[in-house]
């Protein structure tokens, strides 16, 4: 596969997902502690990565959480993306990325998220076929989902402080459109 051909580039950041069936676009994302798991159906040409910050369960999130921040729900909005376009589940293969260790003096939240990635990737029945976790720094990810081909960069410490920051940042959501309807009496 040839670089040139990737034309277009789609960056996912922390709490996203994409599913992309175009050969010509690679998906991109920077992550310290953070995992990606990059899913992919080779027969239907359809695959995914998704960003996220915490292994998380259903309580979790039943106790308010941000949903995005949470492996278990970027998972299956991942695996279910893919269905949606025409993948099939006993053809699905995975490659995952991330789980560094930062920042030493910090729980180890990074292995956390690369064996709950790798714990779900079993119970679900889904074929691990590559992965690159821990470490002490970060990565640059880039995965051309349709081909299944995977690259990643070290990042220096200086750039894995600055990816750590981007990461332990709030997700913002959008304010809620101000109701602009006018009743009369």
């Amino acid at each position: 596969m040839n670089d040139a051909i990737a034309v277009r580039r789609v960056h996912i950041i922390q709490g996203e997902y994409k599913v992309i069936d175009d050969p010509d676009v690679v998906l991109s994302t920077i992550l310290g502690s953070c995992v990606a798991a990059c899913l992919r159906d080779p027969v239907a040409g359809v695959g995914g990565m998704n960003h996220f910050l915490l292994p998380g369960s259903g309580g979790a999130m039943a106790s308010g959480g941000d949903a995005t921040r949470y492996g278990v729900h970027l998972m299956e909005l991942l695996i279910n993306g893919l269905l949606k376009k025409g993948a099939r589940r006993d053809r699905l293969e995975a490659k995952v990325f991330g789980g560094a260790k930062t920042i030493a003096s910090f729980s180890n939240v990074g292995e956390q998220n690369a064996a709950f990635a790798m714990q779900f990737l079993r119970d679900e029945g889904i074929q691990v076929v590559g992965s690159s976790t821990g470490g002490e720094h970060g990565r640059k990810l880039e995965y051309w989902p349709v081909h299944g081909r995977a690259r990643q960069y070290p990042l220096t410490g200086a750039e894995t402080q600055r990816t750590v920051a981007l990461e332990q940042r709030p997700v913002r959501t959008p304010p809620k459109p101000v109701d602009n309807a006018i009743e009369f009496f």
